[in-house]
Formats: C-alpha cells, sequence, structure tokens
C-alpha cells in the first residue's frame, strides 16, 4: 500500500533546535544549582517527555524537583528564542510542499507542547503544511510508546500500513513501530545512523528531499 501520511518528530528532524535546547537546559542547570552536563549528553535526552529528559541526566530528582525543572525549562526556552532563532533543515520546507502538493498528509508527534510546536512551526513558516499535531499534553504514553501514532491515525482516518513514522531517534523509530507503521531515520539530527539500525528503521536517509520518493511508490518496493 502506498504512503497517504507521514508523521514526523520535530526536534532534530523538522527543525534545527539543538543549539537552543542544549544552552536552555545548561541555563536551567546553573538556575537550579545542577551538575553542569555538556552538550553531549543534554543532546541525548532530547526526544524524551521534558522531565524525563532531566530524569535521565539526574535520577536522584524527585517528583517535585523535576517539575521545578520542566517550569524553569519552558521559560528559559522562551526567553532564548529572542536570542536563538532555531530554523528548519536543508529543504524541509521545500520537501514538504511537494509531499503535501502530491496529496500526502503531514502531522507531527512530538515531546514538545503542542503550544509550543505550533509557535515554531508559525516562526518557520510551516504551520499550514500539518494537518495534526500531537504534543505531550496530548497523550498519556510518550514515545517510545504508540500512543502518539495512534491518536493521529484515529483523528485523521489513515491506517498504519499507509503511515510512515520520521525521526531523527530511536524513541522515534521505536514509535513507528509499535503502531504498525514503516519507520525512516534521518541523519541528519541528535541520533547515530547505528542507533537508528539497531531500533529497525526500515528506511535511513541524509537528505530530506530522499522522502518524496515514499510519495510516487509503495513502500514494499523500498523493503
Amino acid at each position: 500500500m502506498s504512503i497517504k501520511l507521514i508523521i514526523f518528530d520535530f526536534d532534530g528532524t523538522l527543525g534545527d533546535t539543538r543549539r537552543n535546547i542544549v544552552v536552555t537546559m545548561q541555563d536551567v542547570m546553573k538556575e537550579l544549582n545542577l551538575p553542569l552536563q555538556d552538550e553531549h549528553m543534554c543532546a541525548s535526552t532530547i526526544g524524551l517527555p521534558l522531565k524525563g529528559c532531566y530524569a535521565q541526566m539526574f535520577p536522584h530528582l524527585n517528583a517535585d524537583e523535576l517539575d521545578r525543572c520542566a517550569e524553569v525549562h519552558r521559560r528559559c526556552f522562551a526567553e532564548n528564542l529572542k536570542k536563538i532563532t532555531p530554523m528548519p533543515f536543508p529543504q524541509v520546507k521545500e520537501t514538504l510542499e511537494v509531499l503535501r502538493n502530491q496529496g500526502i498528509c503531514l502531522a507531527i508527534a512530538s515531546s514538545r507542547t503542542s503550544e509550543s510546536l505550533w509557535d515554531l512551526l508559525d516562526r518557520m513558516g510551516m504551520e499550514s503544511l500539518f494537518s495534526c499535531v500531537i504534543g505531550a499534553q496530548d497523550i498519556v504514553h510518550a514515545k517510545p510508546d504508540a500512543e502518539p501514532v495512534l491518536k493521529i491515525l484515529d483523528i485523521l482516518g489513515f491506517m498504519s500500513d499507509e503511515t510512515l513514522v520520521v525521526g531523527d531517534m530511536d524513541v522515534d523509530i521505536l514509535m513507528g513501530a509499535n503502531a504498525g507503521a514503516k519507520t525512516c531515520g534521518v541523519t541528519w539530527g541528535n541520533g547515530t545512523r547505528e542507533e537508528l539500525k539497531e531500533a529497525g528503521a526500515d528506511y535511513i536517509i541524509d537528505r530530506m528531499e530522499d522522502l518524496i520518493i515514499f510519495s510516487r511508490q509503495s513502500v514494499q518496493s523500498y523493503s
């Protein structure tokens, strides 16, 4: 069956937000007197729910302390947006426009809040390209659980076997696979090719525009 719906991760897949996120995390650590973590450690948590990022870096924190981390993070991220402007990765907007023009429905499943996603999409001039955006507050079970994908399928009326899930981290690939969808890893984000392979990605691409092939041919021909 041909692909009719593509569900994207956002951070590291569509938007180059790595610097914004890392700087924000380090600002949180300084403000809350937590041990300062380097860029690699911070980036390795991108894709997890916000409190999960800090829980992974600081497993000794309790629930109230994690809530405080998330609260400070959201404030610092908004402040940093005034100084650091996130941009789409190369050919992202152009490829999304081609896919939409070819009749592919586009959606986003992210661990970021939906309000933040719509704000970033608006800043990047891409908000009109997406039919559905599912954020952290819209689901109970986060990636790698299948719930974000299954919720989008329910809202938009598609089947898993006509869906492709695209992301830069292993949790994105596992989320798509758990929902019964085909999966595609991208190499320009925060995960490595090896991590994407280990997670079981059906496809791995090095350029956003390579996605256009999925709008023309059945996924079985690429297996």
